[in-house]
């Protein structure tokens, strides 16, 4: 297939989608999807859209990288480090620092740099289908693309190791017990529930969602001074919006809120 068509891009109403599309490999992703990947991310970062959905074609979300042997990341000798730092680590920052909420929508395997993008997702809804694996070992290599930091966030570090040494697959379910994933449905209603959260999210106040996701993201990473820190600044933003101001309005008049983003 070539790599033009290995990702599906469709935009409506502020929500934009990116699918990935080789159901004949499990939505694997050769170097020049992943390159491909990288770009959209960073344009969905700077564009229109105030949703980003994630999601795969046929019966997986994606497998990871596809590491047949006519596929680029199998063609040529390369530098694994420089991939990561030029093309999988950037696309992994940009997700968690664009000012838009991600959901990926999971609706069977997400296995290896596949789970990491649903990892790197601010809410992951799935179905009864879904899995999750980190198969680097199986291969003889050690989960990247921010797994080792996302996983033990998440499940602690006794599971994070566990899942990572094995390469075994995590249901649905066992994902949703262990904090993994925001929810989990049948499959039939996948669809319906992931439009109800992009509603959700598009209804509400779109600075306040960017500084929640700002400031989640940077107390990951920082003391609690910090934080507090980034709190007061960002609260100022909101502060003076005319959000806060309608959102006020709205409450004081008992009635529902039109956010403008502004």
């Amino acid at each position: 297939m070539p790599d033009s068509e290995r990702l599906i891009v469709s935009k409506q109403d502020g929500v934009k989608r990116i699918t990935f599309h080789c159901p004949e490999r499990r939505n694997a992703l050769d170097r020049a999807a992943s390159e491909r990947f990288h770009e959209l991310i960073m344009e969905t970062a700077e564009d229109d859209t105030r949703v980003l959905v994630l999601t795969g074609t046929g019966d997986a979300f994606c497998a990871g990288a596809d590491l047949t042997p006519n596929m680029a990341f199998q063609s040529q000798p390369e530098d694994v480090t420089e991939v990561l730092r030029r093309v999988v680590n950037p696309t992994i920052v940009a997700m968690r620092e664009m000012p838009k909420p991600v959901i990926a929508r999971v609706h069977g395997v997400a296995a290896g740099v596949g789970c990491n993008y649903a990892l790197a997702s601010d809410l992951r809804i799935c179905s009864t289908t879904a899995k999750f694996g980190q198969a680097f070992s199986k291969i003889g290599l050690i989960p990247d693309g921010g797994s080792t930091y996302f996983l033990p966030h998440l499940i602690g570090y006794a599971k994070s190791f566990e899942m990572m040494v094995t390469g075994d697959l995590l249901d649905a379910q066992s994902a949703l017990a262990m904090g993994l994933v925001n929810a989990v449905v049948e499959p039939d209603a996948l669809d319906a529930t992931v439009a109800k959260w992009t509603e959700r999210l598009l209804a509400g106040a779109q600075l306040a969602i960017s500084g929640i996701k700002k400031s989640l993201h940077y107390g990951e990473s920082h003391t609690l001074a910090e934080s507090l820190e980034c709190e007061a600044v960002t609260q100022k933003k909101c502060f003076d919006s005319e959000d806060f101001r309608e959102g006020v309005a709205a409450f004081r008049e008992k009635r529902r809120p039109l956010f403008r983003g502004r």
